[in-house]
This record gives structure tokens, sequence and C-alpha cells, in this order.
């Protein structure tokens, strides 16, 4: 309960300050867990090295301090949410590939955006929801309950719906896509424990298949979509053709092929983007 108490209070402060101000707070608290966090920076560094496997030991960590550096800034988004309309954060966002979205809804079966865990996509969900579509989000339950709880809120608040990864959280995504929704989700990370494993960035990885099993049963596009921070501070979405899966009557083959293109457009986006692709944790073996 300590960490609620201690994000509350944190979060309370910084929903009070102007833009600029939460993001220099957020960046001076990303210094302290760059030099000081026992596995995050690690984790990191290893997980870029295997990106970038040419980077010098200098190179990869001026890119993992610009990595905390945008995270920090991306949780200081999320802090100030509950006083951000989204009329106000409307003009911050530019996105690349509008004909691929348009493409993807006209098929008329809903949207299943795929992305990877990158930039302030809260930020573009509330837009989109309060100008294209309603949207839902898969998230994992994070512990304590009342921070979850607290997430799930706000982001309701914006017109974002929050869905949790299981049984529940499936069946509502059915509907969601049966109702004409965007519903956004990664597969960069196999939260859930049951993904299946798959060559990313030419190692082994365990990847869901739960985006491919989606759109093979209900003829759902997927959309690969990513955003990211401009140096001035707005967001950059960027949208791809969409993947149509094509049924062959060998589920769990069509599963798999529909997953490796996925991760084609995956791996562009952290390549083009490492400074975005805040991942501290295991994907692959090895890491600490």
């Amino acid at each position: 309960m300590w960490r609620w108490r201690a994000f509350k209070a944190v979060q309370s402060v910084v929903e009070r300050l102007p833009r600029p101000w939460a993001y220099a707070l957020g960046v001076l608290a990303a210094r302290f867990a760059f030099w000081f966090s026992p596995l995050a920076r690690p984790r990191l560094e290893f997980n870029l090295r295997i990106v970038f496997p040419e980077l010098s030991d200098q190179e990869l960590r001026r890119l993992t301090w610009r990595n905390f550096r945008n995270h920090a800034k991306a949780y200081a988004d999320l802090m100030l949410l509950p006083r951000s309309p989204v009329v106000a954060m409307r003009p911050l966002i530019k996105v690349e590939g509008w004909e691929n979205l348009d493409l993807a809804r006209a098929v008329g079966k809903g949207v299943l955006v795929v992305s990877c865990h990158m930039g302030s996509y809260e930020i573009a969900a509330a837009i989109w929801s309060a100008t294209l579509a309603p949207v839902s989000l898969f998230a994992e339950e994070v512990e304590p309950r009342p921070l979850f709880e607290w997430y799930r809120d706000t982001r309701a608040r914006l017109g974002v719906s929050v869905l949790s990864l299981g049984l529940g959280g499936l069946r509502k995504v059915t509907q969601a896509l049966k109702d004409q929704e965007l519903v956004i989700t990664a597969i960069d990370r196999d939260i859930t424990g049951t993904g299946q494993e798959m060559p990313f960035f030419g190692r082994p990885a365990r990847i869901p298949f739960g985006p491919a099993a989606i759109a093979l049963r209900l003829g759902t596009p997927l959309l690969p979509a990513c955003v990211y921070r401009l140096p001035d501070d707005s967001y950059q979405v960027e949208a791809e053709s969409p993947v149509i899966a094509q049924s062959t009557g060998d589920l769990r083959a069509d599963e798999r092929k529909v997953t490796e293109q996925l991760l084609v457009h995956i791996e562009g986006f952290i390549r083009r983007h490492p400074e975005h692709w805040h991942v501290p944790h295991r994907i692959w073996e090895g890491s600490p």
C-alpha cells in the first residue's frame, strides 16, 4: 500500500504543475532511477544490446539514458491526465499513415491496433476515442489494486476502456470489435506467460498469439502502429498497412504466420525509435 500512497502524493503535485515543470520533475526522477535502479537499467541495456549489437558501451549508455528520460516524460503525461482535457491535447498529436487507419476501419469489423511498449499511448488513445470511435486498451493489472483502479478510472474519464489480460477481458474485446471499436494491445512482452516462442530480433522470445487468434476468428484487421515523442514534446503516431489474417485451416500455423508479419512491423518501430521503447523487463534468456 505504500506504493499507492507514494504515487498518489507525487501525482497530486504533478497534476497541478505546468507541463514543462512536470517534465523537469520527471527527468530528475529518471536520473535517480538511471543510476540507482538495481534491475531496470541493466535489463533495458540488455534488451537494447539485442536490437543494436553494433553499439559501443558508451553509445549504449547514452541511448539508455535517453530512453529513461523519455519514459519519465511519458509517466508525467500519465500523472497530468486527470486535469488534461482532450481538446487541449489534440493539437499535440500528428499522425503518419492516417489512410491505413481508414482502410482498416472500412472493413467494418473493428480495428485491433497492435503496438509495442512505446511512448505516451494514453494520449493517442484518448484523442482517437474523442474523434474516431470508442477505444479499449489492454492493461496489466498492477499492484496494489488502488493503483490499477486509478489507471483504469483516469483512462475511463478520457473515454478509454481498460480491459484486463484475462478471459473476461477477451470476451469484452470480442464485443468491442463487433461494435466497431478500436482495441489497442502490445505483443513485445509475454505478460500472461501464455506466449509462443518466436524469433524476435533474431533470438527466441515468447510472443503473444492473441491478436492473430482474434483476427483469424473475427476477420478483424490488425493495424501495426506506434506512438513516440518528438523533440518539441508533441507526439507522432505511425500507422502502417493493415495485416489481414488469412485462414488456411491450420490454426496454429496461421497464428504463427500472422504474428510473424506483425513482428516485422514491431521490429521496425523499435529500430527507428529505440529511445522510446522502454521495456526494462525480461524478454530473452540471459537477461538480468
